[in-house]
């Protein structure tokens, strides 16, 4: 299934309500009505082929919280207890090592769900999560959880789509910042950004400008002088940490190129 297509999906799924199903509501919207999940507008690829009654069961064992940009969501080492659906944010996943510094992996959007590749391997969170801004999640109960990927093969489908697309995303970014110098992997940095974070030519950096170098694996001094030196030869505006990519084609280049 393409990626156009699982979008039109999500978005109609997300817009649609099941009104035949009659289920009290736990949480409240932003205009203080209680909702419940069939009514939730953000829901996951996965949870939109989802029918009544599972959507039912995953509104009876799953509760919602808030994190503030900056919070620790997951721990590396952890064990995992619960599934973690990001309802809205972005968030960093990384490693860390003792006194290592950090190595961020990717940056997750939201209606995803994190720890996944985890869940599948040997319950031990192998990666840490931290909030870049003030984001929602549901927590959903980890038996419930597997159960449906067991009982619908269409629910199982789309995870699997989900931690393949995020697989491959991440092994060709960092296959191709390993044959690329410093002029490359800002640019392909850049683009990461702007094509499958934002959506955008104009965004703003969700982090500092040590964690963007981490991102790359460059130094924060090499990072910030490539930064400048695209200002100045007219291919982004920038200020602070808002970016605007005035020439996306040259940016491209120079990614091609390295």
């Amino acid at each position: 299934m393409s990626h156009a297509l699982i979008k039109i999906i999500c978005n109609f799924a997300r817009n649609y309500h099941w009104d035949s199903m009659k289920k009290t509501s736990l949480f409240a919207d932003s205009e203080g009505k209680r909702v419940t999940c069939r009514d939730c507008k953000e829901k996951s690829c996965a949870a939109a082929v989802l029918n009544l009654n599972e959507i039912n069961l995953i509104n009876d064992n799953r509760t919602e919280t808030t994190f503030r940009k900056g919070d620790i969501i997951l721990h590396e080492g952890t064990m995992i207890s619960h599934i973690i659906y990001l309802k809205s944010g972005l968030v960093k996943e990384y490693i860390k090592s003792g006194s290592e510094k950090e190595q961020i992996l990717q940056i997750v959007k939201k209606y995803s769900y994190l720890g996944l590749p985890s869940l599948f391997g040997d319950r031990v969170n192998n990666y840490s999560y931290a909030a870049l801004e003030d984001i929602k999640v549901c927590y959903i109960d980890l038996n419930v959880f597997n159960s449906l990927i067991k009982k619908n093969g269409n629910f199982a489908y789309e995870i699997l789509v989900s931690v393949s697309r995020d697989s491959l995303n991440n092994f060709h970014r960092f296959m191709s910042q390993a044959k690329k110098k410093t002029y490359g992997r800002v640019a392909d940095a850049l683009l990461y950004f702007s094509r499958i974070i934002y959506e955008s030519q104009e965004f703003e950096i969700p982090f500092t400008r040590q964690e963007f170098a981490e991102l790359i694996g460059i130094a924060r001094e090499s990072s910030a002088r490539v930064l400048a030196k695209f200002k100045e030869e007219g291919i982004l505006d920038l200020d602070g940490r808002k970016i605007r990519i005035i020439k996306p084609e040259l940016l491209r280049q120079i990614s091609k190129n390295g």
